[in-house]
């Protein structure tokens, strides 16, 4: 009987069924996401091994990568019994001797022999007398050889079961039988045109980029440290390419077959609206209001995102939007992300417009079934013309009678899908997202390609300093003693103490608190103060585990000075605005990200009187020694802090569907890939703009690959 014959290895062969795997092991790669043979194929490194240069034996050092050339003087296999073996040589050269040993590796016998010529490299450690290398990488050389070139072996990364050559055999092996038939996307020309667009952008590179089959052979096995950034910039620049291709398809689409009412700001009505504010606007207001009008009055969708500084007067603008839709006989909605901040902007737009015939309603999850369904039914007729909420918006089916704009504050806090929902209906509004998480330069590009940004940089004039001061355990008698001077002076105190655990909520509750642990509960802090240090005061609790009425009542509290001190989570992270409110505690303050304890200390900045924070943390370390928090004590600007949050963190959950739309990716890096990343985004806009559907030859199967990858993320069908 014929043996069965084994199918041939594609891309699309499952792991398990690769040569030398199996079962057992094809488990424990999947882990790491590896289940056919084109998932090995681009399961790239994360970082590469490069040995060192040659030196003597005098000259090593223990724990410190080195090289050596010499020949084998000594060997012997101690035993050949399965997971007892152990084989050890001496390596000699003119400068001296070390021993090189190899743990159940018993093959090493016949491999190394008496006289045989090596390169050894690896961290040497000192076993009495003599240096010596544990499983050291080894290269044979012959008789006539010059030391070559220090292989770079690549890096991956692991999972429990899986050890570094296991998966560079892994990939070597899928290389072999499948490294010449990786598909290629980009067309000769593109990739000549692209390299000479880096070139001009500064950026090293010879000739064109590489194919896409020598780039990815040389991401895993480079010949040399050339070859290896060459590999890299073209698997970088495809991806980023590929993003931006569909961005600015994505953009062109929202331009072309979108169709938004233009709302025009004629003289008068920009008159009008600026004579609602009762102060002077800053210029970088000015300026924004400008960009924003000037979308506005297109009869394509303003797809605009004004991003700020804390306390640097975002809400104004969105407020002169709103009232231009109004102004041009449309209707505007605005979403927040907590009731408690839903109900800030309802408050603020009714004294804004307390005497005019502008109509506002609010909904969120905590008003009643009738009220809900009148205010519906009120959006609906038209009786309402400015509605305020929370997700709540995103439920039930509203339906506006004629609407123009759509505002989303803080859209970090919604997802991609949630923002949607709202531009949907029988008209295209006008879409104005604002952010107080200042976004850095190349992450605004990587994300937000297809979106317009302005930026607020200058804040109002009369705001006052904060200062911060990071604080050990044993400055928190003075640190108390400070705050009660504060308080006696009629100044008012948040106090910032671990979130709750939450439970489980409804999708039409309000989600003002985050998973986390319950390290040190906010009502253990609570307690501990009403019966300690700030027992004379009164204190306040506000976490997201409270009834809505339950924490509107706590705010108007606060806000009215019938409570002196308020014990909180994060949940005050976002558009609290309490003047007098003058001194924040932060406790468990490594637990928090930079651009979440920068908006924490944007609550003690929003008055004329000086703002103090200052944070403890938890644990052994002392907060000077910790990167983050020591500059959020040395910086208050929030754009500097994001780009140093970004540096520190990484791109993160800031490329993952929930907040951008887009899928994460696998090679590139917006922080070190900057100008590779500008060069893709011109290069994208320009052959969209030539080519709006790619419909070249030669652009089919870049095109088929920028529809997989973000056709449906970006809601790109149509262009298809």
């Amino acid at each position: 009987m014929d043996q069965e014959q084994t199918p041939p290895v594609t891309m699309t062969t499952p792991v398990r069924f690769l040569p030398g795997v199996g079962a057992f092991r094809a488990e424990k790669y999947a882990r790491l996401g590896l289940r056919t043979a084109q998932n090995v194929l681009f399961f790239f490194p994360r970082d590469y091994e490069r040995p060192a240069p040659p030196k003597a034996v005098d000259k090593l050092r223990e724990g410190e990568q080195a090289s050596l050339i010499g020949t084998i003087t000594d060997a012997e296999l101690a035993s050949r019994s399965p997971g007892k073996s152990v084989f050890g040589a001496i390596v000699e050269n003119e400068t001296g001797a070390v021993r090189i040993l190899f743990f159940n590796q018993p093959y090493r016998a016949d491999q190394i022999k008496f006289g045989q010529r090596v390169v050894i490299s690896g961290a040497p450690k000192l076993s009495g007398l003599r240096m010596e290398f544990v499983h050291p990488q080894l290269t044979m050389l012959d008789e006539q050889d010059n030391y070559p070139e220090p292989k770079i072996l690549a890096i991956y990364a692991l999972t429990e079961g899986v050890k570094q050559n296991d998966l560079r055999h892994l990939v070597g092996n899928v290389l072999e039988l499948l490294g010449s038939e990786i598909h290629e996307v980009m067309p000769e020309r593109l990739r000549r045109d692209s390299a000479d667009a880096l070139r001009a952008a500064g950026i090293e590179i010879e000739g064109p980029l590489y194919d896409i089959q020598t780039a990815v052979r040389q991401l895993h096995q480079p010949d040399n440290e050339a070859s290896l950034q060459a590999a890299r910039i073209r698997l970088v620049f495809q991806e980023l390419f590929v993003m931006q291709l569909a961005l600015a398809m994505r953009r062109r689409k929202l331009t072309s077959d979108l169709q938004s009412p233009p709302l025009s700001p004629t003289s008068v009505i920009d008159s009008r609206i600026l004579n609602r504010f009762p102060f002077e606007l800053t210029n970088d207001q000015r300026q924004a209001i400008k960009e924003v009008s000037q979308d506005m009055a297109c009869q394509f969708p303003m797809n605009r995102m004004l991003q700020g500084d804390v306390g640097s007067g975002k809400t104004v603008v969105a407020v002169y939007a709103m009232m231009l839709a109004v102004a041009n006989g449309h209707q505007s909605v605005m979403m927040a992300p907590t009731e408690v901040l839903a109900r800030q902007h309802y408050e603020t737009l009714r004294k804004i417009l307390a005497d005019s015939r502008v109509r506002i309603g609010l909904l969120c999850g905590s008003i009643s079934r009738a009220e809900r369904a009148a205010t519906i039914q009120a959006a609906a007729s038209g009786e309402i013309d400015l509605l305020v909420g929370t997700q709540a918006l995103l439920y039930g089916d509203i339906q506006f009678h004629k609407l123009g704009l759509c505002v989303i504050d803080e859209q970090h806090k919604f997802g991609v899908g949630q923002r949607v929902t709202l531009r949907s209906g029988g008209v295209d509004p006008h879409y104005l997202v604002m952010s107080a998480t200042p976004i850095p330069r190349s992450m605004a590009m990587t994300l937000f390609g297809d979106v317009e940004l302005s930026t607020l940089r200058e804040k109002p004039p009369g705001r006052a300093t904060v200062n911060t001061y990071l604080a050990h355990d044993g400055w928190k008698d003075r640190w108390w003693s400070f705050v009660r001077e504060r308080l006696n002076e009629g100044r008012q105190a948040f106090v910032v103490a671990p979130r709750v655990v939450p439970t489980t909520k409804s999708e039409e509750e309000d989600s003002d608190d985050e998973e986390g642990e319950d390290i040190s509960s906010v009502q253990t802090v609570f307690a501990d103060l009403s019966k300690g240090v700030l027992s004379e005061f009164r204190i306040g609790l506000l976490h997201g585990r409270m009834s809505a009425d339950e924490k509107m009542a706590t705010m108007q509290e606060f806000a009215s000075g019938e409570i002196d001190v308020l014990v909180s989570t994060t949940v005050i992270e976002v558009g609290i605005d309490v003047p007098n409110a003058t001194v924040m505690t932060i406790l468990g303050a490594e637990r928090f990200g930079l651009a979440q304890l920068h908006q924490l200390r944007g609550r003690v900045s929003r008055g004329s009187h000086v703002g103090h924070v200052c944070v403890f943390s938890d644990g052994d370390q002392p907060p000077s020694e910790n990167e983050r928090l020591s500059l959020f004590e040395k910086t208050n600007d929030g754009f500097e802090l994001a780009e140093a949050d970004f540096e520190l963190r990484g791109p993160g959950d800031l490329l993952g569907r929930k907040q951008s739309g887009m899928a994460p990716l696998r090679i590139a890096d917006p922080r070190r890939d900057i100008e590779i990343l500008r060069v893709a985004r011109e290069l994208a806009q320009t052959i969209i703009e030539e080519d709006p559907e790619l419909d070249a030859e030669d652009f089919q199967d870049l095109k088929s690959q920028v529809m997989r990858r973000y056709g449906r993320r970006l809601n790109l069908g149509d262009v298809a």
